[in-house]
C-alpha cells in the first residue's frame, strides 16, 4: 500500500519592505553656513571694524546670545515688527522668558549700566561683533541669523560731536571696504518736549487715509503713530510723501543739536541727504537718525543708527545719553561682491613641509609640532604621498619655502630648505632649522 505523499504548501517570501529614505538634515530656513571661501571677505569686514574701534579708542564687549525678553520689550518696543514678529524666544525650565539677541545696542547698554562702567570715565565708548537673531523672511544679504558690528558712545553729554564722530566712523568703515556710491540719509524725530505735538499732527493726517493704508500702518495708526512713516509697503507710500515733516515740528533744543550736527558732516566733507520720514524700525530712538544705502542696490540700508537717550531709563537704569550705529556682515559683503570689491592681497608667511616616504611623514609631524613657536603659517599636507602633487599643493598656498624631508634628509638629521620662488635649495641640520628660517624670512620681509 503506497503511503500518500504529503502535499508540501508552497508559501513565497514577501519581499522586505524598502526602508525610508533617510534625509540629510539641513540648516534652519533663513541661517547659513560660512565655508573657508566665505571667511576671507568676513575677516576683511572684521578686519576693518577692529582697525576702526583701536583708532578712535572704542572698546571691545562680548554680551551672552541669550538675553531676558524683557531687555528688548522694553527697550526696542513691543509693538515693533523687530520684537513683535522676529524675535527668538524660549521659556526655561526655572520659568525664565528669554530671547536670543535680536539686535545690539540694548544688550551693550545692559551691560555698560549692570557693571558701572560710566565710573571709568564717560563717555564710555564700545564695540562689539555679536551674531544677531530675527525670524525674518530671508533675502539677499538678509538671514535669520547674520553677524554684526556695532559702535557705541554711552555717556557724557548730548552733544552734537558724538552725533558727528559716529557717523564718520560709519562712513570710514564703508569706504574703508572699497564700497563705493552709497548715500548717507539723515533725519531728526525729536524728543520727549516736541515729539508728541508731531505725533498728533501724524495721527490726524492718516486718519483721513485709514481705509486706504495697509493692515500694519492700520494698526500702527493707534498704537505707534512713528512706525507709519517705516512702511514699505507700495500702497502706502504715496501717502507716507505727503505726511506732516517732523523738522517743522522740532523744539529748539533739537532743532539745535541738528544743525550742530550737520556743521560737524560738512567739516568732513561728508555728504549726506536730509529725509524727513526716516524714523528707523525701533522706538529707543531720538533726535538723530540715520541708514546708509548704496545706489543701485536693493539690500536696504548697510548701516544705520542713531542717537538714543531714553533708552538707559526705558530698561530700569539711570538717564544715559547714547549714540551709535550697527551694520550686518552679510550686507557689507554683498555690497562688495556686487561692485566687484577685490580683496586685498595678503603678504604670504606660508612655509610648506613636505617629505617622501613614511617614515619621513611621521618626522614631519614632529617638525611642524617644534616649530609651532616661530609665528609663521606651516602648511603640509601629509595625507598625500606623490613628492609631486604636495610641491602643486604648496604653489597653490603661493608658499615661500618648503621643508622637504626625505629618507636621506632623516638618516643625517636635516631638511633640505627651498626657496619656491628662485627654486634654489640648501641642506640645513634640523637643529639648527628654526634659526635658519627666521634668518630666511627676515631677509624676504626686508
Amino acid at each position: 500500500m503506497l503511503k500518500k505523499e504529503k502535499k508540501t504548501k508552497i508559501t513565497t517570501k514577501k519581499a522586505p519592505a524598502k526602508k525610508s529614505e533617510v534625509r540629510l538634515v539641513q540648516s534652519p530656513k533663513g541661517m547659513h553656513d560660512n565655508l573657508p571661501e566665505d571667511q576671507l571677505w568676513r575677516d576683511r569686514v572684521r578686519q576693518v571694524g577692529r582697525d576702526l574701534a583701536e583708532f578712535y579708542g572704542f572698546g571691545r564687549i562680548e554680551t551672552p546670545i541669550l538675553e531676558h525678553a524683557a531687555l528688548f520689550l522694553r527697550g526696542v518696543g513691543e509693538d515693533t515688527d523687530l520684537v513683535g514678529k522676529e524675535m527668538y524666544t524660549l521659556k526655561t525650565k526655572g520659568g525664565d522668558i528669554l530671547a536670543l539677541r535680536p539686535e545690539g545696542t540694548a544688550p551693550t547698554l545692559r551691560a555698560y549700566l549692570e557693571h558701572g562702567l560710566s565710573s571709568k570715565g564717560q563717555p564710555q565708548k564700545l564695540f562689539y561683533e555679536a551674531p544677531i537673531f530675527r525670524h525674518e523672511n530671508p533675502q539677499a544679504g538678509r538671514y535669520r541669523q547674520h553677524t554684526q558690528t556695532g559702535f557705541e558712545i554711552l555717556g557724557g553729554l548730548s552733544d552734537p560731536l558724538y552725533d558727528g564722530e559716529i557717523i564718520a566712523i560709519a562712513s570710514h568703515f564703508i569706504s574703508d571696504l572699497k564700497i563705493k556710491d552709497w548715500t548717507l540719509k539723515i533725519n531728526s524725530i525729536g524728543c520727549r518736549v516736541c515729539r508728541p505735538t508731531y505725533r498728533a499732527q501724524l495721527q490726524a493726517y492718516y486718519k483721513k487715509y485709514e481705509k486706504e493704508v495697509c493692515k500694519d500702518c492700520e494698526r500702527r495708526l493707534t498704537t505707534n503713530p512713528l512706525r507709519l512713516l517705516d512702511c514699505k509697503n507700495e500702497k502706502c507710500q504715496p501717502i507716507k510723501a505727503q505726511a506732516p515733516n517732523i523738522l517743522d515740528k522740532l523744539c529748539t533744543a533739537c532743532s539745535r543739536h541738528f544743525k550742530g550736527v550737520f556743521e560737524y558732516l560738512d567739516e568732513l566733507g561728508i555728504p549726506y541727504l536730509l529725509d524727513h520720514t526716516l524714523v528707523r524700525g525701533v522706538d529707543y530712538y531720538n533726535r538723530t537718525v540715520f541708514e546708509f544705502f548704496v545706489e543701485g542696490s536693493d539690500i536696504g540700508a548697510v548701516l544705520s543708527g542713531g542717537r538714543y537717550d531714553y533708552l538707559a531709563e526705558m530698561i530700569g537704569g539711570r538717564a544715559t545719553l547714547a549714540v551709535g550705529f550697527g551694520t550686518g556682515w552679510e550686507r557689507l559683503v554683498l555690497a562688495m561682491k556686487t561692485q566687484g570689491v577685490k580683496l586685498p592681497e595678503r603678504t604670504s608667511k606660508k612655509i610648506f613641509v613636505v617629505h617622501v616616504g613614511e617614515l619621513a611623514k611621521k618626522k614631519a609631524f614632529k617638525l611642524i609640532d617644534s616649530l609651532r613657536n616661530t609665528n609663521l603659517q606651516l602648511v603640509e599636507s601629509l595625507g598625500k604621498e606623490s613628492l609631486k602633487a604636495q610641491l602643486k599643493i604648496a604653489d597653490r598656498e603661493k608658499a615661500v619655502f618648503a621643508l622637504i624631508l626625505g629618507q636621506k634628509e632623516i638618516y643625517e638629521e636635516s631638511v633640505i630648505v627651498r626657496d619656491l620662488r628662485t627654486g634654489s635649495q640648501e641642506t640645513v641640520r634640523i637643529d639648527k632649522i628654526e634659526e635658519e628660517i627666521r634668518r630666511r624670512w627676515k631677509m624676504y620681509a626686508e
